[in-house]
């Protein structure tokens, strides 16, 4: 009797997890694996790509930002705080050039 129960159960919740996982309203496309993983490489230099360029970017502004917040404890003022950060970004732009 009590294995009966059991198995009911199992059957209900196994219903319960199908009803939650809802298939797509539209059917997915299928690509070859060949192509798969062609567009995979692609998406990935992609992103590595993305990631070089903010880790540039924010390194290109670590400096003033270093300054900008010296600053901002010295004066407690946000404008020379600003000031700062702007000042020490265009002597970096200027002197890459």
């Amino acid at each position: 009797m009590m294995s009966k129960n059991l198995n009911t159960m199992c059957c209900q919740q196994g219903n319960l997890l199908k009803d939650l996982i809802m298939p797509a309203p539209f059917p997915l496309p299928v690509l070859p694996p060949l192509l798969e993983i062609i567009a995979l490489l692609i998406l990935l230099v992609i992103g590595i790509i993305i990631i070089v360029i903010i880790a540039k970017v924010l390194l290109f502004f670590l400096p003033a930002a270093i300054i900008a917040i010296v600053v901002w404890f010295l004066t407690e003022s946000w404008f020379w705080a600003g000031v700062a950060f702007l000042v020490i970004a265009f002597i970096s732009v200027v002197r890459r050039k």
